[in-house]
């Protein structure tokens, strides 16, 4: 059997019951075929990037799954003929993490690993060019060409 990593968005008017429901819901498609669900983590109502359904807010949930791709499928079937369900990804996987998934580690464990804002070059400001050095008017287009010349018959220009 393979392993799999599932997310999958519920819709924001739904209750936290209404969620675990829908959960259990794909955990017994999944045993019913022949699999099993391993960690289920509830990564709560998060917001969303853009509009999905009408919807501004989703409920995230992810299982790990270990079964054979014809549950998967079934699996997959449902979630997509389900109102409830805005979106779905799964994704095949050698092995499964142990332990908690990034979503659900505090952000201070995730920059001691090497996270976000974590970078070896230190802080650095808006207009900081790092090792290149200040901008030249050279910069872009390889060479100095001096001032520019009016053009003709513009505003300003040549008469």
């Amino acid at each position: 059997m393979a392993l799999y990593e599932h997310v999958f968005l519920a819709r924001q008017d739904l209750s936290q019951q209404q969620v675990d429901a829908l959960v259990e819901q794909y955990k017994g498609v999944i045993t019913a075929n022949g699999g099993s669900v391993g960690r289920i983590e509830n990564w709560g109502l998060k917001s969303l990037t853009y509009r999905v359904k009408k919807n501004r807010k989703a409920y995230y949930t992810l299982m790990d799954i270990n079964c054979p791709p014809a549950a998967l499928n079934e699996m997959e079937r449902q979630m997509g003929l389900s109102e409830d369900v805005l979106r779905f990804l799964t994704i095949k996987v050698e092995a499964h993490e142990e332990g908690p998934s990034a979503m659900m580690q505090k952000r201070e464990e995730r920059s001691e690993r090497g996270g976000f804002g974590d970078r070896d070059r230190g802080p650095r400001s808006f207009g900081d060019r790092g090792d290149r050095g200040p901008r030249s008017f050279g910069d872009r287009d390889g060479g100095d060409r001096g001032p520019r010349r009016p053009r003709e018959g513009v505003e300003g220009g040549a008469e």
